[in-house]
């Protein structure tokens, strides 16, 4: 690691893909939506790529990608900016009606993260998560996995006014968690919560097994990469 584990005071932590794998979730969700829209299923591939940046960006990046497929071109429609501003709301309200409906049904925790957590708590490391996932569902999602215990805080992508790759929800989180940024450290799973970090002044821990957009994860600017939840040791 780039920095001194003994520096740190309190660690903010990021939910889907580094505590939880909830792309199972997502598509499920996607899925229910989008048969509502009478549009066709979207692949796990395309899903993967599109989560980490809210809820917003996700629906959106799926209905281009839909809206795009041979199939529904054959229909008719036309894939434009104003096609998919129209399908945007009805995608977007019956998404997050069926999100609510199957949050945390197919999600699965982490190998260690519980044993991790145990470990930081007893440490006597304060934590608050941070996601951007909406807090509502963020806060079901910990509490039907029986992680909301060893947050004092959580954090979802509306409880701030921007989302990370933006620095304010980081620093928000180290006022509440009474932390300097230098001593509170960010740890995540994209390039998202690494962005976020370096603009904040955090030190960031990336885990290797979560999503980065499609993207190969150790090529992101951080301060380290763990395999296992259980390696970050203070």
């Amino acid at each position: 690691m780039s920095f001194q584990p003994t520096s740190i005071r309190a660690l903010m932590i990021d939910l889907d893909g580094t505590m939880v794998d909830t792309m199972a979730d997502f598509e499920a969700a996607l899925n229910l939506a989008l048969a509502d829209i009478d549009l066709p299923n979207v692949k796990r591939d395309v899903v993967n790529i599109a989560v980490g940046k809210g809820s917003e960006h996700l629906v959106r990046t799926v209905l281009q990608h839909q809206l795009a497929l041979p199939e529904v071109q054959a229909s008719g429609l036309v894939c434009d900016s104003t096609t998919v501003d129209t399908y945007y709301e009805p995608a977007f309200q019956r998404y997050q009606h069926h999100y609510g409906r199957v949050n945390g049904q197919h999600a699965e925790v982490y190998e260690g993260v519980l044993e991790g957590l145990k470990a930081f708590q007893a440490r006597g490391l304060p934590m608050a998560c941070l996601t951007n996932k909406p807090t509502s569902f963020a806060k079901d999602l910990l509490a039907r996995k029986g992680l909301s215990g060893f947050f004092s805080h959580v954090y979802g992508g509306d409880a701030f006014p921007r989302k990370k790759p933006d620095p304010l929800p980081l620093l928000e989180t180290c006022k509440a968690l009474g932390t300097l940024p230098a001593h509170t450290l960010m740890l995540g799973d994209s390039q998202n919560d690494a962005q976020a970090a370096r603009a904040a002044a955090c030190p960031v821990v990336l885990v290797t097994y979560g999503y980065n957009h499609g993207e190969p994860i150790r090529g992101v600017d951080c301060d380290g990469f763990i395999d296992h939840f259980g390696e970050l040791q203070f």
